[in-house]
Parts: structure tokens; C-alpha cells; sequence
């Protein structure tokens, strides 16, 4: 690995560069522009250094799921064209060019996933979502962009706010949108045609890590009779394979937390239609005095949902069903 280079660092300014710019795909970036610094001069000096890059990649945040399942994915494309390599410098060059491809392609993605998730959007319909998913809002800006007639509730989340911030963009594309309470989710249920939410991971038996209260939903959508549908790029499917909410990489909040995303979306702001306590504000939502971040170990800020609460998931593979998952793991992996 070259001394000057810091993959986390540019890991970290890829983010802040670039808002819409998933973790997974950073992570990939990052590892490409690795490759360009390298001094490596043999395969197993050059895998070393990806492998140490990956591991500091995963330890620099505090949620790892979806970009551990970015290095994993580069991880096993290097590895499986590593096979067929005549000439050291010729082969990093293609690896570059080819990251690099897929970096580029990455966006397409959601796209594809808002094309393919439009047609279960009827007009006339309501729609509970969860947080902030930028693949939700684009799929749902899209069925605005054709004209579907639709509202949507979405919850809060207090945690992130990230519910102001899908309300602000989903109202400025002409959709009315009403925000909820975390906690009124079983009052609004009967008033719902469908939840929607994103991922943060899918796992190999087709269920999905999200934000903590994502699995409250789906039990409530299940036990209402509503379709629960989650939409997740395949760049975020994981080899995890979780039997419970304590069966996720650690039995460690901590290590699945959104910290990254504790930012203040200009919370004295009244155009998101939400008014949230100043004094909640500064404790509860950013969790700033030792008390609050002690607190985090006992609160986790994500949550796992089992594959029987998921009706389909919306994917750039296509639209799976979450038993589907696995083999499309293994295709990707094998």
C-alpha cells in the first residue's frame, strides 16, 4: 500500500464531495484509487495491501454493513481475475478500468429500481415509507414523473431525521406528503395501500438490515394485510446470515448505528411541516452528552427483518421474491 495514500480519507471525502453517494460504491472507489497509488510489485503484495485496505475501510465507521458488502464484492472480483494473470501491471490497469466502470454504472442502478418499482404504484394509492432512502425517493419521484397520483405518509425517525429530509424532497417534486410519528405507524396502517422502505443490507435469506424500525413496520403491514416491499441495490446484498435481531455481525449496537447520519437538517425550519423540540434536539437526536452516547450500547439504530415479513424486494436484478436472494448471492459470488 502506498504511504501516501489514505484510503479512509478518501473514503470519507468521497462522502462529503458527493451527498448521494452510497457507501458501498465510495468504498469500491476508494479501493480503485488504491490500486492507482499502489507500489506494489506482486500479486501477493498486492492482495495484502487490498485485504488491510478493506479492513480499515470497515473499522472507520460505525455502521458497516452496506460498505463491507462494497469491499467484498471488489474483494472477490480481484480475487477471481486474478487467475488469469500474464503481465502484474497490465492486469492493475484493467482492475482500474473496470472499477472504475462499475462506479460509473452504479447510479444506474437506482434507476433501473425506480423503472422497475413504478408499475406497483396505483394511482389514488397511499404509501407508508420509513426514514430517508434516496432508491425510495427516486422511485417515487418517478411514478410522479408519470403521472401516478399517490400520497405518502413517512415516518419521522428521531433518531436521523431523515423523515423531514424525504418529506422536503418528495414536496418539492409535487407529492403530498404527510409526515408521522415513529410510533403512529399501527394508527396510519389502515389508511396505507403499501410500505416502501430502503436497505442497508439484504442478506443471504432475502431479509433486510434498515433503520431501526423498519421490522415494526413490516409486522404491522403483515398483521394489516399490506404488502411490505423493500428496494435495495445489489451492491448492498451481504453474506450474513442472521437468525435474529442478536444475531447480526456483533450483539453490539454500536457497530450498527447511522452516527453518520446524525446531522441537523436545520431543525428551526417549519417547511417540512414537523416541529421538534428544541430540547429533544439537542439530546435525543444527537446523542451529544456522555449519558446519550452511553445509551447508544442498549438502543440500536438499526434492525433486522426476517424474509416471511417481505412481500418482494426491488432490485437492479430485477424483482425477487426474498428466497431469490440467495442465488442471486451465489452468482455473484461463485
Amino acid at each position: 500500500m502506498s504511504k501516501d495514500f489514505d484510503v479512509v480519507a478518501n473514503y470519507k471525502s468521497l462522502l462529503l464531495n458527493s451527498p448521494e453517494l452510497s457507501m458501498p460504491v465510495a468504498a469500491i472507489q476508494s479501493l480503485v484509487e488504491l490500486i492507482k497509488h499502489s507500489n506494489a510489485t506482486t500479486m501477493s503484495e498486492f492482495m495484502l495491501s487490498i485485504n488491510v485496505a478493506s479492513q480499515l475501510l470497515k473499522s472507520s465507521v460505525r455502521n458497516s454493513i452496506s460498505l463491507s458488502a462494497g469491499c467484498d464484492l471488489f474483494l472477490r472480483f480481484v480475487t477471481r481475475n486474478s487467475q488469469d494473470v500474464a503481465e502484474f501491471e497490465t492486469w492493475k490497469a484493467t482492475l482500474i478500468v473496470r472499477g472504475q466502470s462499475f462506479v460509473e454504472k452504479a447510479d444506474a442502478c437506482r434507476y433501473k429500481i425506480a423503472e422497475l418499482g413504478v408499475p406497483f404504484i396505483k394511482d389514488g394509492s397511499t404509501i407508508l415509507i420509513h426514514a430517508h432512502s434516496r432508491v425510495v425517493s427516486l422511485l417515487l419521484q418517478k411514478a410522479a414523473e408519470n403521472h401516478k397520483r399517490f400520497k405518502v405518509f413517512v415516518t419521522e425517525s428521531s433518531q436521523t431525521r431523515g423523515g423531514i429530509r424525504s418529506a422536503k424532497m418528495l414536496r418539492a417534486a409535487g407529492i403530498p406528503t404527510t409526515i408521522i410519528l415513529d410510533a403512529a405507524v399501527g394508527y396510519v396502517i389502515d389508511k396505507v395501500d403499501m410500505v416502501l422502505v430502503g436497505a442497508e443490507g439484504v442478506v443471504e435469506n432475502g431479509g433486510l438490515i434498515n433503520q431501526i424500525g423498519s421490522y415494526q413496520m413490516a409486522i404491522v403491514a403483515k398483521a394489516a394485510n399490506k404488502p411490505f416491499y423493500a428496494v435495495a441495490e445489489s451492491y448492498k446484498f451481504v453474506r450474513l446470515f442472521p437468525l435474529n435481531q442478536y444475531d447480526l455481525p456483533t450483539y453490539n449496537a454500536d457497530t450498527l448505528s447511522f452516527q453518520e447520519l446524525n446531522v441537523d437538517y436545520d431543525s428551526k425550519s417549519d417547511d417540512a411541516g414537523f416541529v421538534t423540540p428544541s430540547a429533544l434536539s439537542q439530546t435525543a437526536l444527537h446523542m451529544k452528552t456522555s449519558e446519550d452516547q452511553g445509551s447508544q450500547g442498549s438502543n440500536p439504530l438499526v434492525d433486522y427483518t426476517p424474509p416471511n415479513y417481505i412481500t418482494l424486494l426491488f432490485t437492479d436484478l430485477g424483482v425477487l421474491t426474498p428466497s431469490g436472494v440467495s442465488d442471486e448471492l451465489i452468482k455473484l459470488y461463485l
